[in-house]
């Protein structure tokens, strides 16, 4: 059984825990990835230091978009072996609500990503089971639970202390100033 659960999957579950150990190698363990966290939490000071601050956050988002590529190909490729038009069913908010849940910390993402998962597991066996409840209600449990958990995170948090987001998220950069 044990077998089973560990050798059991396709290629993109193993390639999905490679890549959270490579993100965590890289932003803890590398000069880049120093530097990618000073530009999230002060491009000023990271330009002032001479580093390239637009180039660093165009690579970023260019690699953020590789990554959510990859997890809509594993949709249609290993979830389902089918594709449908729609059929991520606003499955990428889920994973927004992910990184918020995480504090923005590759570890932590396992553990929101298998709570989400667990939540999905749960409402597809409830239905097998036959339990009478609705496949409407079963259907939103993922996104009931991910709006749960953001309202918990966004109560814990007191007024001084503030987001663990990057300081420098959603701000423009202006080279000149």
């Amino acid at each position: 059984m044990i077998g089973k659960i560990l050798f059991g999957e396709d290629a993109f579950v193993y390639g999905s825990i490679a890549l959270v150990i490579g993100i965590w190698w890289f932003l803890y363990r590398t000069r880049s990835g120093l530097v990618l966290r000073a530009v999230g939490d002060s491009h000023a000071s990271a330009h002032a230091l001479g580093y390239p601050v637009l180039k660093i956050r165009t690579l970023a988002v260019l690699f953020g978009g590789a990554c959510a590529g990859l997890a809509g190909a594993y949709l249609p490729l290993a979830y389902t072996p089918f594709f449908v038009p729609g059929m991520t069913a606003g499955r990428g908010w889920i994973a927004l609500a992910l990184v918020v849940f995480s504090s923005w910390r590759p570890g932590r993402i396992v553990v929101g990503a298998y709570l989400f998962g667990a939540v999905t597991i749960l409402q597809l066996h409830a239905q097998g089971l036959g339990l009478g409840i609705p496949s409407q209600l079963m259907s939103s449990l993922p996104y009931l639970a991910t709006v749960i958990v953001l309202v918990l995170i966004s109560r814990g948090r007191s007024s001084t202390a503030g987001s663990a987001a990057p300081a420098s998220l959603g701000l423009v950069f202006v080279p000149d100033r």
